[in-house]
């Protein structure tokens, strides 16, 4: 009789969450996001990757799902970066451009009507960190802080020098360029900060500390790598790995990788050390495509690059792992979003964004208790040109300067088989889907990287910056 009592006890203070069961008394759980910036879709181990190995991110895929179908919501870094951090497509709100070095100008970036997933899990009581890249805005109003972050230490423009003797201005006032952004010091918070390590592996040291620091209340946790977006800068010991690598590009590519990786499998340590892997929810992704030209990265056999619509431009290495809750080892080839991970935080928290949100939360179809698709369909607009794409479970469309493709992107990843001309009811159907999402976005809201002679042109004063 006490055994019986004691049982249904232990299930009352359980919580049945979509067919899984976990502790009601446990806190809520802590989330990370870990993003590479510019990761071919074959780069890493769990797609296939021969030349590079990827133990520590492997790691995830391993104690979790890989998500073979995984999407972002743009193909290059900041408007990818703003889709991800709102769960909301960024052209919703005119993010549809690569936000310039800009540090006098508060219009270029995240404007103040959008939530970003910080601020909302600060709601839940969350302590909230970002490390890394930023690329969301440079002008103080665009400050991670002020964004819903209680701690940054990173950069807020687009790219960076690896090494720290490079880093040779101490803040954007001493700027003169875009390209200047890539010599300035980072950052902590809101002072200048002296670093002395390569940069990723200073990222990684950081998001150590910030798991120790915080590990007695849930946390947020982005850890938003640089790596391996150009500059191609490889620390020797790393190089020496890969001295079998021919191609120099390609052998500093995969340094760089391997230095991200040896971060991800210290914090995962770190992690377990604790005892915080049961109750932390993981995300690992890249913010778009790889560049292949720029970084030797490879996107096979996925046709195109960084910045198409194509799928090597937007489909990207995605794996999640929540111990316990999620299976291990498990493949889910439906497609999914980086917008879906806002949703899935909101859910876990139960916090309500304050703008209508385009992800789903995930958990229900990773665990199997839903068996539909999460999404009709997925859509993507270019930033200069008639670029539009939009992806189902079966076909994928895309619109590009009056020329029509469609492909049956299930049997078709490779996207070599053009069915626009054969397809019946099929392109009418997505074009009138398409048509009806076009509705909800509006003109960008900056001028963009492409830009940038023209934003100079328009602002003359743009690195005057007057003591």
């Amino acid at each position: 009789m006490k055994k019986l009592l004691l049982t249904i006890s232990l299930a009352g203070s359980c919580l049945l969450y979509n067919g899984i069961l976990y502790a009601q008394q446990q806190t809520a759980p802590n989330i990370i996001i870990i993003l590479a910036d510019d990761l071919g879709y074959s780069d890493v181990g769990f797609n296939g990757s021969k030349d590079i190995p990827t133990p520590g991110i492997d790691r995830i895929a391993k104690n979790g799902v890989t998500c073979t179908n995984g999407y972002v919501s743009f193909a290059v870094c900041g408007p990818s970066r703003a889709g991800l951090i709102t769960g909301r497509y960024q052209d919703r709100f005119g993010f549809s451009r690569n936000p310039l070095y800009a540090p006098k100008d508060s219009t270029m970036g995240l404007p103040s009507s959008e939530q970003t997933m910080a601020a909302l899990l600060k709601g839940a009581g969350y302590r909230t960190g970002i490390l890394g890249k930023w690329h969301l805005g440079t002008h103080p109003s665009q400050h991670p802080n002020r964004k819903g972050f209680d701690e940054f230490y990173g950069f807020l423009d687009g790219g960076h020098h690896y090494f720290p003797e490079l880093l040779v201005l101490r803040d954007h006032t001493e700027s003169r360029s875009q390209n200047d952004g890539y010599k300035t010091k980072l950052i902590r918070n809101q002072q200048v900060a002296e670093e002395t390590e390569y940069l990723t592996d200073a990222f990684s040291r950081e998001a150590v500390q910030f798991v120790k620091s915080n590990a007695q209340q849930p946390f947020f946790l982005y850890l938003a790598y640089n790596a391996p977006h150009t500059p191609m800068q490889a620390s020797e010991n790393y190089l020496q790995r890969f001295s079998h690598i021919k191609d120099p590009k390609r052998r500093t590519y995969a340094a760089m990788v391997s230095a991200m990786d040896d971060g991800i499998n210290a914090l995962l340590n770190t992690l377990e050390e604790l005892k915080l892997d049961d109750n932390t929810l993981i995300f690992f992704l890249s913010d778009n495509g790889g560049p292949t030209n720029d970084n030797a990265s490879n996107n096979k056999p996925l046709r195109g690059a960084k910045g198409g619509y194509y799928e090597g431009g937007i489909r990207v290495p995605f794996a999640v792992q929540w111990k316990g809750v999620l299976p291990a080892g498990k493949v889910y080839d439906m497609p999914v979003i980086s917008l879906d991970i806002f949703a899935t935080a909101a859910a876990l928290t139960k916090q309500q964004p304050i703008n209508p949100i385009d992800g789903v939360n995930l958990l229900p179809y990773l665990t199997g208790t839903e068996k539909s698709p999460p999404h009709k369909a997925l859509y993507w607009r270019g930033p200069r040109k008639e670029l539009y794409a939009i992806r189902t479970v079966e076909d994928k469309l895309i619109i590009q300067e009056g020329s029509t493709e469609l492909f049956d992107i299930r049997m078709d990843k490779e996207e070599k088989n053009n069915r626009a001309g054969s397809a019946g009811a099929a392109l009418p159907a997505l074009e009138q889907l398409l048509a009806a999402w076009k509705k909800g976005l509006v003109p960008p809201a900056f001028l963009g990287l492409l830009e940038n002679e023209e934003y100079n042109k328009l602002h003359p004063d743009r690195f005057n910056f007057k003591k």
